[in-house]
C-alpha cells in the first residue's frame, strides 16, 4: 500500500472518529446509553468495508447493557455517517469495548493507595 493511500485512510479514520463521537454524544436518543461514552480510535479496512470503532465508557450504570445498545443503534450511526461523510462506500461500523481508559484509572488510584502521603 502507498503512503498516499495510507494518510488517506488516515484521515478517514480521524473523520470517522469525530463524525461518530459527535453523533453518540448528542444525537442518539436511547435511554439504554449511559454514561460518559467516548470514541478513542477508528480504523478503516483499506476496501472501506468495515470501520471498528473504539469506545470507552465510562460512569455507566451497566457498561454491558450500554455497549449491547451502542451495537444495535450502529444501523443509524451509519445512515448518519452517509450523510456527512463523502463515501462511495458507507463502512459497516464494528464496535469494541477500549477498557484501557478503566484500566488507567485503576492504576492510578492502586498507586496512589500505595504511595506514602506527601507531608506538607
Amino acid at each position: 500500500m502507498t503512503n498516499k493511500n495510507l494518510s488517506r485512510l488516515g484521515r478517514i479514520d480521524e473523520e470517522l472518529k469525530k463524525e461518530i463521537s459527535n453523533i453518540i454524544n448528542y444525537e442518539l436518543k436511547n435511554p439504554n446509553i449511559t454514561g460518559m461514552i467516548s470514541v478513542t480510535r477508528a480504523k478503516i479496512t483499506p476496501d472501506l468495508k468495515y470501520a471498528k470503532v473504539y469506545v470507552s465508557i465510562l460512569n455507566s450504570k451497566n457498561t454491558k447493557d450500554t455497549f449491547a445498545n451502542l451495537k444495535k443503534s450502529s444501523g443509524y450511526i451509519r445512515t448518519e455517517i452517509a450523510k456527512r461523510i463523502n463515501l462511495r462506500i458507507t463502512p459497516e461500523i464494528i464496535f469494541v469495548l477500549d477498557d484501557s481508559m478503566e484500566y488507567g484509572a485503576k492504576i492510578d488510584k492502586i498507586l496512589k493507595e500505595i504511595m506514602p502521603k506527601k507531608e506538607d
